[in-house]
This record gives structure tokens, sequence and C-alpha cells, in this order.
């Protein structure tokens, strides 16, 4: 009994030190109050003042902008190559999957750094069009190692069958491959979005002037302290990823029970 009460009680603490701050700033979205920590009624009026600033919801249409083009970028690349680097053998393969892992740990100041080197020494402006292919580049391994894992459960005889009766490579991918990885697919979506929607450090380096997105406005509004708008946009941020996480769960748990 003692030690069920003491998991129960670890589980709630684990809890509570990840979503106690999150809760605490949907919370006080909904404050009247504009300075200090003081709960002073419930009030929309930074919902309000958030649809009413201009450049917050610029920012933040350019930066789900940026996030599904490269989340979809990166699951079409990411995708082909987990499945090349499963089935096929050539040279470089080894090296092409060790490649991904090391990315996926490399720190996001140097990864910056070297592609502003790359983009300064081809000669292309910084913009969106840099900011596009950083996002892209560094969500790319993810989606890689996560079709990885669900591929090396395939049961490949079924890919020997259909080679045998008659399909060719591409309607293979089509018919057989892509439906049973698909909740991995839908999954390295997920999270190269989230990726790209949330980095600071490498945007800041890749981006220019006049293509400005939601991090880089946040970290520039917060260091003269977080506005009540902020709170609201973030709130909305969030509510957004639940969703999008709640949908994600019943479609694979339908097809799970197909």
């Amino acid at each position: 009994m003692m030690t069920r009460l003491l998991k129960r009680a670890y589980m709630l603490a684990v809890y509570a030190f990840l979503y106690a701050p999150i809760a605490i700033l949907v919370v006080y979205s909904f404050n009247q109050s504009k300075y200090g920590m003081r709960w002073k009624g419930f009030s929309m009026r930074w919902y309000d003042k958030l649809a009413g600033n201009d450049a917050l919801v610029h920012a933040a249409l350019n930066s789900l902008f940026i996030a599904v083009c490269a989340a979809s970028l990166a699951t079409l690349f990411g995708t082909l190559a987990a499945v090349a680097i499963q089935r096929y053998r050539f040279k470089g393969r080894n090296l092409l999957r060790m490649s991904m892992y090391v990315l996926t740990v490399s720190p996001d100041l140097v990864m910056g750094i070297s592609l502003l080197v790359l983009f300064v020494a081809m000669r292309i402006p910084l913009g969106a069009g840099t900011l596009l292919i950083a996002h892209t580049t560094f969500c790319l391994p993810f989606v890689v190692i996560t079709v990885l894992g669900r591929l090396k459960g395939f049961d490949e005889n079924l890919v020997e069958a259909a080679r045998d009766l008659g399909a060719g490579e591409f309607t293979i991918f089509r018919e057989v491959t892509l439906p049973l990885v698909l909740p991995s697919v839908v999954a390295g979506w997920l999270l190269s979005f989230t990726l790209s929607l949330d980095d600071v450090m490498v945007s800041f380096f890749v981006t220019g002037p006049g293509f400005e997105i939601l991090p880089l406005k946040v970290y520039s509004m917060v260091r003269l302290g977080v506005k009540p708008e902020v709170n609201a946009l973030c709130t909305i941020l969030f509510g957004a990823t639940i969703i999008l996480t709640t949908i994600y769960h019943f479609i694979s748990r339908e097809r799970r029970s197909r």
C-alpha cells in the first residue's frame, strides 16, 4: 500500500513539475491585471489586444507557414531516406545512417553558424528561403529516425510477395510500405512541426530582417518583461498542439483497431 502511494506521489510530482508552469501561463492569460501576479478577475481583454497586434499576428502566421512547409518537406525526404537506408544496400549507407544520429545531437549553435556560413558563401540572401532550408535540415534527421524505428519491425515478406505479384518499387511503396509506416510518418511530421515552430537559435542566424517569426519576436518582447498578449498567444498555440495530438491519437488508435 505504501509503495503504491509513493509511486502515485512521484508521478504527481513529475506531472506537476512539467505542467504547472503551463497551467499558470494559461490562467494568467485570462487575468484582468496587466502587471504583477495578483488575480484581479477574469477577462478576455488580452486576446482582444492580441487580435489587434498586427506585428505579433503576422509573425505567428510566418512561423506557421515555415513550420508547415518545413515539416512537410522533412517528412517527404525523411521517409524516402529511411526506406532507402533500411531496404537498399548502397555505398555510404552506414555513413548516412550515422550522420542522421549525429545531427540530432548537434548543438543548435553549431548548426546555425554552419548554415549561416554556407548561405553567405553561396551568396544566398537571408530570408524566408534560407529559414525554410535550415528548418527542413534540422527536422529531417528526426523524421528519418522515427520512420526507421517503424521499419525495423516491418515484415519484408510483404514486399517480396508484392514483387512476386509484379508490383514495381513505386507501387510497393505506395500500397504496402506507406500504409504500414503511416503512424510514424505522421508522428515525424508533428515532431518536425513542433521543432520548427519554437526554434530560436538556428532561426536567429539564418533569417533576414525582412522576415520575422514568432519565436524571435517573443524573445525580443520578453526581454522587457512578459506582456499579457504573449500569455494569450502561448495559450492558443498550446491549445492547437493539444488538438493536433488528440487527432493523431484517435487516428492511430482507429488504424490499430482495424
